[in-house]
């Protein structure tokens, strides 16, 4: 088994001391932990995966474990693109009100992008620039808007026309 070289020449004092775990410092004395670097060489390569799927075969829990992706990018979507900031309940009932906002949110917005094909980055800042101001005059109401663009015309068709029959 050929030696990494890197905590060599840490050793012999041709490179400053970082964070390296394969480094052991006690004192003014440094030493290679050569059990640490066995042990590391030995599972190069292994992954271990944690699961209550008794039964299941390996394939379905490394492909599972696989799409955790799509989860946490839709986290990143949820705070980030939906501008959501920590908010912090102290009773059971509202914990479960935001968590519940939070996930209807998260499914809407899959909907969306699911339905469009865009990202829901792209839809909601080129659908937020546009909205439609309703204004009492008199007895009548005006209603003022923008002309939308059609490629957001169009996602917009998309998603009011995908469930109908």
């Amino acid at each position: 088994m050929s030696r990494s070289p890197r905590p060599n020449v840490v050793l012999m004092g041709h490179a400053p001391v970082k964070r390296n775990r394969y480094i052991r410092l006690g004192g003014a004395t440094k030493s290679v932990n050569r059990t640490l670097e066995a042990k590391t060489r030995a599972l190069a390569g292994w992954e271990g995966y944690t699961t209550n799927l008794v039964g299941q075969g390996p394939g379905l829990v490394i492909g599972a474990y696989h799409q955790l992706w799509r989860i946490e990018k839709a986290f990143w979507m949820s705070k980030h693109d939906l501008q959501a900031r920590p908010i912090y309940h102290h009773t059971r009932e509202s914990i479960e009100a935001h968590l519940t906002i939070v996930f209807a949110a998260m499914a809407v917005s899959h909907y969306i992008e699911h339905q469009t094909g865009w990202s829901i980055k792209r839809f909601v800042r080129t659908a937020r620039r546009y909205r439609t101001v309703h204004i009492k005059a008199g007895r009548q109401i005006l209603a003022a808007a923008d002309p939308l663009p059609d490629d957001l015309r169009a996602a917009l068709a998309t998603i009011g026309h995908a469930g109908v029959h």
